[in-house]
């Protein structure tokens, strides 16, 4: 499917403008079709995995329990 820059700033919720300089500096695949930039909106579904991966190992980390210090000596 295909998106307008006003349609994938609201898709990856970020201002138009940074949408525009992305496709002018080529960091975000795109076709002119005399008009106006249409922009594939399947590019961003390794995006949205990558973070998703990422939130979960940042979740499981802080989960994981503190480990026992063996060398903490009892002072009672």
């Amino acid at each position: 499917m295909y998106l307008s820059i006003q349609e994938t700033a609201e898709y990856l919720e970020l201002p138009v403008e940074y949408i525009e300089k992305l496709v002018r500096a080529g960091r975000i695949r795109s076709i002119f079709d005399g008009e106006d930039y249409l922009i594939n909106q399947n590019q961003f579904t390794t995006h949205f995995e990558q973070v998703e991966k990422y939130r979960q190992y940042i979740q499981d980390y802080l989960n994981e329990p503190i480990p026992e210090d063996p060398d903490i000596k009892d002072e009672d």
